[in-house]
């Protein structure tokens, strides 16, 4: 089997059509240096200039075995500035928001908007959406990928050529950040572009060193994060869900005009009070089409060995089953021989309850099946359960008439793969196929389907209209094993993986981005970025504006991405493991270092394994996890791998980066507001007036897809 990496460039990379052949595009150009020199002459007068600068270059290049992600190849300024597609500067110019001029300088520039206006037969309000500058928008996410298990990022086993095309005609992000390492918080503040428990926690606990501190907040959002171990939403038949009071960048660019699509998993609730109510549904949520799973793709799905709640269930079940039926047959017994008096009620009481735990333990997991496993068209249930063979050819095809619906007008399309999530329901062509077992062979087909995708969009000219962007909402699942067989992702030489609130490999995201002619090929970014981050990036590019009510932790990756900016504009980013704030990354950009504090981690289980084996994923509180005082701290810049902890012996700026990290919390902290928790007891509960049915319950069946094919 061929070794798979990224590709290594050969000759130029596919350049834009010259600007001598766009006579629009031209003409901008033009006019944005005019523009240009007008606000460097206004700088000169001491007035404000407008924003600038050159960002350093890279290109890919082939990545040595020991190193996994490939390196920025620094080029000469004068280089970078020739090989960088003029237009992207003129976008860049056009759609700045943020500038802040004098009026004279704000006359000019609205004398020249006019110019465009009128020389291309647009009013000045319509000229930010020429050349391209309300792209389609295309964002695909992988469920439970670990950042190891792409060729561009180091793997060279797992063959994923096509995400591989998408790193090598675009940007790469190797410091790319999930705001937490399970689905449903994560999911949320890539919505929201902002911290889950923003929408999701009354009190804020935070470990330092042994202590816990508890500080008050209060606001009147509604939220996705727990305080009891419930760090997902676990049933579809629940109450909680992302709140509606929460605004995502679909509702905003729906606002703008943009169709938008919502395709595979969900997640984040269906229900509030009833079983159609639909309060925290897509369509709720500004996706004007849904199509996929409103729940999770599980191994209780089919019935597999590694179960995410049917084994636990059926013991508890059982044992309860057991003491109902010890009860009954005492009570009987002395009934029987007279030892006990009174009435026949508590033995018929008994028995009846007896009966009815061994009944549920025997049909659970067909129900859970019926109950969590099934498809929705919009509001409508189309198959119920699961007929999985077909699965990834309908997703497939929904997404191709998604785009040919919408090729006339910008669209938002969210590919919410089910892919590489347990139990890995992987179609017979892929099957067998990888060095890596039934992963393998899931992770080859996902990036199979991602090239269907970017076949569509060749296939309707709408590959340099549409920018592009594929992630994963966190990362791969150490403890899916069962026996020898290893289940989840690789996280490459990250620490820790799924579900571990602080280490590097729980929360490190594949991020990449492509856009044909504005966003530089090849480029590769080192600079820290956050899966929130789409959400300003994408409602800005389509012409919206960031609320202003509310805070937003994510920050405007264009400037980065066109290399307009240096330097990413987060300097802290907290990590969180529920409610409690496990780790703060610092990036002190005047030095060049990438600091790391760690005030609690998981207890690895057995000891001296690098993952909590024998339960789901690692816990967030209790005995099971370790408060360091002083905390741990790291220099990503030098130890990505989080392997040596330094000490104020080691490290002469120890207490300086703590000191500055504590500032950067107690900030932060005065910005969070006390919120219903949508993830605790009372919403994570299943209740069965809010189970979607197709169908007289419990008798949930129906198989639309099978009649409209």
């Amino acid at each position: 089997m061929s070794n798979r990496r990224c590709p290594v460039p050969t000759g130029r990379w596919p350049r834009p059509r010259p600007l001598s052949a766009q006579p629009n595009l031209l003409l901008l150009h033009f006019l944005t240096v005019a523009l240009n020199g007008l606000s460097r002459c206004a700088h000169a007068c001491g007035r404000p200039a407008g924003r600038g600068g050159l960002g350093t270059g890279g290109r890919l290049r082939t990545v040595p075995q020991d190193q996994p992600c490939p390196l920025l190849h620094r080029q000469p300024i004068a280089e970078v500035q020739a090989a960088r597609p003029r237009r992207s500067t003129a976008i860049q110019e056009i759609r700045a928001k943020r500038e802040h001029v004098t009026s004279g300088a704000r006359l000019v520039r609205t004398w020249l908007a006019v110019t465009v206006g009128a020389l291309l037969g647009v009013t000045p309000s319509a000229s930010r959406d020429l050349s391209g500058s309300r792209p389609n928008i295309l964002l695909l996410m992988a469920d439970d990928f670990g950042i190891g298990d792409i060729g561009c990022y180091g793997n060279d086993t797992i063959r994923t050529p096509n995400i591989d095309r998408l790193a090598r005609d675009g940007v790469m992000l190797t410091q790319h950040l999930a705001a937490a390492s399970v689905c449903t918080p994560s999911r949320a503040a890539f919505l929201t572009g902002r911290y889950p428990l923003r929408s999701g926690l009354f009190s804020l606990l935070s470990h330092h060193g042994s202590g816990e501190e508890r500080v008050p907040c209060n606001s009147s959002n509604a939220g996705m994060v727990s305080s009891n171990g419930y760090r997902v939403l676990q049933w579809t038949g629940v109450s909680g869900g992302l709140p509606t009071n929460e605004t995502t960048f679909a509702k905003i660019l729906k606002d703008r005009g943009y169709a938008t699509g919502l395709i595979g998993k969900w997640h984040l609730g269906l229900n509030c009070e009833s079983s159609n109510d639909h309060c925290h549904h897509p369509l709720n949520h500004g996706f004007d089409h849904f199509y996929g799973m409103p729940f999770s793709m599980m191994g209780d799905c089919i019935h597999w060995e590694l179960s995410e709640k049917r084994a636990g269930m059926e013991r508890k079940l059982n044992v309860c089953f057991q003491i109902m039926a010890v009860a009954a047959l005492t009570l009987t017994a002395g009934k029987l021989t007279h030892l006990t008096s009174g009435s026949w009620t508590p033995v018929i009481w008994s028995t009846m309850a007896a009966i009815l735990l061994f009944t549920t333990s025997y049909f659970l997991g067909d129900l859970i099946v019926h109950a969590d496993c099934f498809l929705m068209r919009n509001h409508t249930i189309t198959e119920q359960p699961m007929h999985f063979p077909r699965t990834t050819s309908l997703i497939l095809k929904e997404v191709s008439s998604f785009i040919q619906r919408n090729k006339q007008t910008p669209f938002l399309l969210f590919v919410s793969f089910l892919h590489v999530h347990t139990p890995l329901i992987t179609t017979e062509k892929f099957r067998g196929k990888s060095v890596h077992g039934l992963y393998g062979d899931n992770t080859e087909e996902m990036d199979w389907m991602v090239g269907k995708i970017l076949d569509t969009l060749d296939t309707e000219g709408l590959t340099n209209s549409t920018l592009v962007y594929f992630t994963s909402d966190h990362g791969g699942s150490l403890e899916s094993r069962l026996r020898n067989n290893q289940y989840g992702g690789s996280n490459g030489i990250y620490k820790g993986g799924k579900g571990m609130g602080g280490w590097e490999g729980g929360i490190r995201v594949p991020g990449i981005f492509r856009w044909p002619g504005v966003l530089p090929a090849g480029r590769v970014i080192h600079e820290p970025t956050s899966l929130m981050d789409v959400f300003p990036t994408v409602v800005q590019l389509g012409g919206g504006e960031v609320p202003q009510d509310r805070v937003i932790d994510g920050r405007d990756m264009l400037p980065l991405l066109l290399g307009t900016a240096q330097h990413s504009d987060h300097e802290f980013l907290l990590h969180y493991c529920e409610n409690f704030l496990h780790a703060v990354r610092w990036h002190q950009r005047d030095g060049g270092r990438l600091w790391k504090v760690h005030y609690t981690t998981p207890v690895f289980h057995p000891h001296g394994a690098g993952a909590c084996y024998g339960r789901g994923v690692c816990p967030c509180f209790g005995d099971q996890v370790a408060h360091h005082d002083p905390p741990l701290l790291f220099d990503l810049s030098r130890d990505p791998s989080e392997a040596h902890a330094l000490t104020p012996d080691t490290e002469p700026a120890f207490y300086r980066v703590m000191d500055t990290i504590s500032r950067a919390v107690e900030e932060h902290r005065r910005t969070l507001r006390p919120v219903p928790v949508q993830l605790d007891a009372l919403g994570n509960i299943w209740k069965p007036w809010l189970q979607p049915c197709c169908g007289l319950f419990p008798l949930c069946w129906c198989d639309r897809e099978n009649r409209q094919a």
